[in-house]
């Protein structure tokens, strides 16, 4: 009875809807541009480092010019030049994606960190954007249309993703080469121009989330704000059967995860092992990828390096 009363307490508590969204939309960042950067035959392991570089770069352009908007902007360009890196030595220099990609997550906590001692940045969160009507919905409205402005960003970035994939010949050009990049180079498609081109707009979308980090989740830059949500976001799109519809019900089912961690602690329900409650959200990404990885079909090129004349 006490578990019940308890999960009841959480799902009827505007604070666990609140905090879902806040971490849904982290990963939603991430993961939307992953999601592309996997259909072109790439599995991007630096959205780690491209998180992080984005929220100290947003944090330092908030810090110079006073403005979330610059601060946005800022963090956007940190991820593009962590995925300019991971796309270049992936798919101009043929290193080992993966290597280059956990290299990369190493190399940027070391150098941010590094920065970070040298550069006292002060940050804030933005201001918050109330949508008329729909902000005033039980439970549900200000986690959704009451939060600070760039979350608002996100209702555009992931029907961005989708229009971008399969509205545009760019799109089934980048469809293609993690699908058949031999046939794709036999019709004309700059393989490898397109992966690299996918991976930048993944560099994109999690610079973006890495300064939603700042501006609307936490408000202040510190070298652990990552935490491991990057490889979440990954989980999310293989989880989601490298479809969008998927992805996003990956982000949600995960961000729920964390918020149940979350609301448990908030509301008073202390008896639970707290390393346990730590654990749980990654607890449950492992399970769940156990569970549904092996029952869905990932682009047939995915993570195969392509080298013209070769199968």
């Amino acid at each position: 009875m006490d578990f019940l009363n308890a999960v009841l307490d959480i799902f009827t508590s505007e604070s666990t809807y609140v905090n879902a969204a806040l971490f849904g939309g982290l990963l939603l960042f991430a993961a939307s541009g992953e999601w592309i950067a996997e259909r072109a035959g790439t599995i991007n392991i630096s959205v780690e480092a491209m998180l992080l570089a984005g929220a100290f770069t947003s944090a330092i352009g908030y810090h110079l010019s006073g403005s979330a908007a610059v601060g946005l902007l800022a963090g956007a360009v940190g991820g593009v030049v962590i995925a300019t890196v991971q796309a270049e030595m992936s798919h101009r220099l043929a290193a080992d994606q993966f290597v280059v990609g956990l290299t990369l997550n190493i190399l940027t906590v070391g150098l941010v960190g590094f920065l970070d001692r040298q550069i006292s940045t002060t940050t804030q969160k933005a201001a918050v954007w109330e949508v008329p009507l729909l902000s005033d919905l039980p439970l549900v409205g200000t986690a959704l249309f009451g939060q600070p402005w760039p979350f608002l960003v996100l209702y555009a970035i992931v029907p961005i993703s989708w229009w971008l994939v399969f509205r545009t010949r760019w799109g089934l050009e980048v469809r293609a080469s993690g699908e058949d990049p031999q046939a794709a180079d036999v019709s004309g498609i700059h393989v490898n121009r397109r992966r690299r081109q996918s991976i930048l707009y993944a560099g994109l979308t999690s610079g973006l989330g890495g300064a939603f980090l700042i501006f609307v989740q936490i408000g202040r830059f510190e070298t652990g704000i990552v935490s491991g949500r990057g490889f979440i976001a990954i989980a999310a799109v293989i989880f989601g059967g490298w479809t969008l519809r998927g992805t996003v019900g990956g982000c949600v089912l995960f961000a729920g995860a964390l918020s149940f961690r979350l609301s448990l602690q908030v509301l008073g329900y202390d008896q639970i092992n707290s390393e346990f409650l730590q654990a749980l959200p990654f607890l449950f990404t492992i399970v769940a990828m156990a569970v549904f990885a092996t029952r869905v079909r990932p682009p047939s090129a995915l993570a195969r390096p392509f080298v013209r004349g070769l199968k």
